[in-house]
């Protein structure tokens, strides 16, 4: 790819759903995802779905889901993916199983924007995307501040920030809070890892990182 075909640019407006699905496929599926493809994305684009760049999963620094990608699409209303979901389930009423069958995880967390959202993933930089549970939400509040100064003066810029999303049943995901930050190099994120694995965790959950290629 090029240099400008490695920055993806997303646009959102308020009121628009933000999908965010990572997932991992099964071996040897290619015919059944093409097939899933063309009788599933017809009726979600009808309904409102807009598809976006998506990438590949390099490697995991934290946690212990490790999907393969990382896919990214979004709704022009909460209204129209609730319709898309009623029209899919009688079309297709297999709809759920063809997914099971052609990954075996499908991760999905979705936010309803409540302003305009734009950013741009540059794969020429060092991409690190974190998810966070919270166990106790003031001592979470302390740790993800103190964690974000300790990322700005390590040289990080934050290309996301996403909370108060939601995961549909079957599909669970939905960390408290998820960031994605842009790094100028792996050497330049590694010195804020390490410490960052020093930090006082209390108030977290659990926590899933990855980084994007």
């Amino acid at each position: 790819m090029t240099a400008q075909e490695n920055k993806k640019s997303f646009n959102l407006k308020k009121g628009q759903v933000l999908d965010i699905i990572f997932l991992n496929q099964n071996p040897n599926k290619d015919d059944l995802l093409q097939e899933y493809f063309k009788l599933v994305f017809p009726v979600a684009q009808k309904n409102g779905y807009n598809p976006q760049p998506g990438f590949g999963v390099e490697k995991y620094t934290q946690g212990n889901y490790h999907p393969q990608s990382m896919v990214f699409g979004y709704w022009n209303s909460f209204d129209s993916r609730s319709k898309f979901l009623s029209e899919i389930k009688t079309s297709l009423p297999d709809f759920h199983k063809r997914r099971r069958d052609l990954w075996s995880t499908f991760a999905l967390t979705y936010w309803e924007l409540k302003k305009d959202l734009s950013f741009e993933i540059n794969l020429n930089k060092y991409n690190v995307v974190t998810a966070y549970w919270a166990n106790e939400s003031s001592s979470f509040l302390k740790f993800k501040n103190n964690w974000n100064n300790k990322a700005k003066q390590h040289g990080a810029v934050i290309k996301v920030e996403l909370v108060n999303g939601a995961s549909p049943f079957g599909y669970y995901y939905n960390p408290d809070y998820l960031i994605i930050n842009e790094w100028e190099n792996e050497a330049s994120f590694k010195k804020f890892y390490e410490t960052n694995l020093k930090m006082d965790h209390y108030g977290v959950k659990h926590v899933n990182q990855f980084i994007l290629k």
